[in-house]
């Protein structure tokens, strides 16, 4: 078997290795009750259900409050 002449630098070696690693987009459903987009087999963030029934309360939005 053939020997190599010169060390592969170590751009070309992570180059190669960069080029087959490719992040998927993350898969999100609509919501059956509020039609909003949500994650599939979790609780919807903005009705709180799941499977049909309310699981949870949804967290309200608290934009007047500050944290100072």
């Amino acid at each position: 078997m053939a020997n190599p002449k010169w060390k592969t630098p170590r751009s070309k070696t992570r180059s190669r290795r960069a080029a087959n690693w490719k992040l998927s987009p993350v898969t999100s459903i609509e919501c059956p009750q509020c039609h909003s987009a949500k994650l599939p087999h979790f609780v919807c963030p903005a009705c709180g259900t799941y499977d049909g029934r309310a699981v949870v309360t949804p967290k309200e939005d608290h934009a007047g409050h500050s944290h100072g």
